[in-house]
């Protein structure tokens, strides 16, 4: 990582609607200094915005880092580390990108991205009949990325040590931070 990029966290929550009153559950199972990616792409503007401010003041008291799904304007006014797959300029914040391909890794490479997001790496129920990503191509990908790449998809800690060889720098889930036995509501 180059020394004038911030550390960035080694594990993260990504949020959405799925997620329902479980998100305070799941925020609060993150170890100090994880972070949060806030999606909820699918709630409406205003609702957004308020949830959002709602996470935003959950993750200055735990002490988590937060990145703000597409909308660069609410980033800012949240103070956010990142915008998440910026939907415009993202005046001078930090960004992540997804990246499911060698082609999609690369774009988010030359978009200037912080950190990129790969997956998927196992079957994952928020993209059902999604095939995973070769272990050989996800290994691939990651030796390529000149920014950490974090991994996502059917994820947890038990399965983020099984990569950790393949150079990943983190993990990212939903279901992997709720008490087993609860899922997301589909």
């Amino acid at each position: 990582m180059a020394a004038n990029q911030p550390s960035w966290p080694r594990e993260w929550l990504m949020t959405d609607e799925r997620i329902g009153e479980h998100l305070w559950e799941a925020i609060d199972r993150l170890p100090e200094g994880a972070g949060v990616v806030f999606r909820h792409y699918a709630t409406p503007k205003a609702q957004r915005a308020a949830l959002a401010h709602q996470v935003a003041e959950r993750c200055l008291e735990r002490g988590l880092i937060l990145g703000i799904a597409q909308d660069v304007a609410l980033a800012s006014s949240l103070n956010a580390a990142l915008v998440h797959n910026a939907d415009g300029d993202p005046a001078g914040l930090p960004t992540s990108r997804s990246a499911h391909s060698v082609e999609e890794a690369r774009f988010a490479i030359e978009a200037g991205a912080a950190l990129i997001f790969l997956s998927p790496l196992f079957t994952t129920r928020s993209h059902p009949g999604r095939e995973s990503l070769s272990h050989e191509l996800a290994r691939r990908i990651v030796v390529a990325c000149p920014v950490p790449v974090i991994a996502l998809g059917g994820m947890n800690r038990a399965r983020f040590e099984e990569l950790s060889s393949d150079g990943f720098y983190g993990w990212a889930g939903i279901d992997a931070w709720l008490e087993e036995g609860r899922a997301v509501t589909e």
